[in-house]
């Protein structure tokens, strides 16, 4: 019997087929995107032209139902999910911690095969992460994470496909040309060709603030790429990655990758991108007046990272919602801003692992790289 894929952390995919999602994600994006573009007006006794046959991004959902488990609330993750279905050719059921019977007069077992013989995936948005495990091991259709207390798969992807599509900002290439429309082809024709991805050049990326769920997911992926990640947080045990999220970085051995300090300053040292991230997560409400006592100096500034010799043409992501305490807004607003196409590639890339992942079962089927998908000319890894 065929096992049943899930996805929990980046940790669990091999540098290859990280790099298959990317480029999924972003021929998805080229594919989609003319299809969503307003339709031209016809103009009374202007002469009609047949518009283009556009081709069709995957239907691997048609007739099929994700379910978004979600017990925190959500903008970006709940609009990408439920848009990225509809493209898919399937529809979201949106199911809220008061909608349903799960964790109230139902166990996570008892729902998960209830939800799972109904619909054809789970996205999880929980607040344990041993909530979302639980799903996983009683769901007989594939469970995806959409956010747990340990990771954030779907946030670092759009993060990846962000910087690839940007990539020309770091290397001093000029912007490339906007994609034309990806046109089927006519009969016994093979249609157009999708732009391919830009390859990044390896980056140094700092990480200003909480050990959260988003840095987690970095830290298992960026040193993997060839990235550096140099980190800063309070030296305090509750702002440093847990005992869970170290000892995967340790069994892939890239610990050695990742440089963590006290001092913010000292991060952003020869940054090329400089990320933050909510100091107060959802249920560390209590919380809030020692986390901004303790975070104090933290915040990303213009001053901040010219004072610790930030690379000057630095950029910055936010997974957003943004609070002026994390960033002020010369930086969230300006030109080394990347926040709103990061939010727009959620859509793409959570698009991209309901199509691989519930309509085909077949994302975990890849571990090694295809001919010519390479993103930055560097051989397919060995770890799993």
């Amino acid at each position: 019997m065929r096992p049943v894929p899930h996805l929990m952390t980046l940790a669990d995919l091999s540098v290859a087929q990280i790099h298959w999602i990317l480029i999924h994600a972003h021929h998805l994006k080229q594919t989609s995107l003319p299809w969503l573009a307003p339709q031209a007006a016809v103009v009374p006794g202007a002469v009609y032209k047949k518009p283009p046959s556009l081709r069709m991004p995957s239907q691997s959902l048609f007739n099929k139902s994700v379910a978004l488990l979600f017990s925190k609330r959500s903008t970006r993750t709940r609009v990408a999910a439920e848009t990225a279905a509809v493209l898919l050719g399937g529809r979201a059921l949106f199911l809220g911690r008061e909608d349903i019977q799960l964790g109230v007069n139902e166990s996570v077992r008892d729902s998960a095969r209830v939800i799972g013989g109904m619909c054809e995936g789970i996205f999880a948005r929980v607040g344990a992460h041993e909530e979302i495990e639980e799903l996983a091991r009683y769901s007989p259709v594939p469970v995806l994470n959409a956010l747990s207390s340990l990771w954030h798969p779907t946030q670092i992807l759009a993060d990846l496909l962000t910087l690839h599509e940007h990539a020309h900002l770091f290397s001093g290439s000029p912007a490339p040309a906007p994609a034309a429309p990806v046109r089927k082809g006519g009969k016994g024709g093979k249609g157009d060709k999708v732009a391919m991805l830009a390859p990044l050049r390896p980056l140094t990326v700092a990480y200003v603030g909480d050990s959260a769920n988003v840095l987690h997911d970095m830290l298992v992926a960026y040193p993997r790429l060839g990235h550096k990640l140099r980190v800063a947080s309070p030296e305090h045990e509750r702002y440093r990655a847990p005992r869970a999220v170290w000892d995967r970085v340790v069994q892939l051995g890239i610990e050695k990758d990742i440089f963590w300090t006290k001092d913010p300053r000292e991060a952003v040292q020869g940054a090329d991108l400089v990320v933050t991230d909510t100091w107060i997560s959802m249920g560390q409400e209590g919380e809030k007046e020692q986390r901004l006592k303790d975070f104090q100096g933290y915040q990303v500034t213009e001053q901040l990272c010219r004072e610790g010799g930030a690379n000057p043409d630095w950029k910055f992501m936010h997974c957003l919602p943004r609070k002026e305490h994390e960033v002020d807004d010369e930086v969230f607003y300006g030109p080394r801003s990347l926040v709103f196409p990061e939010a727009d590639n959620r859509k793409w890339t959570i698009m991209a692992l309901f199509d691989l992942l519930f309509g085909k079962w077949s994302l975990l089927e890849h571990r090694t790289n295809m001919p010519g998908e390479g993103l930055a000319g560097q051989a397919p890894s060995s770890d799993a």
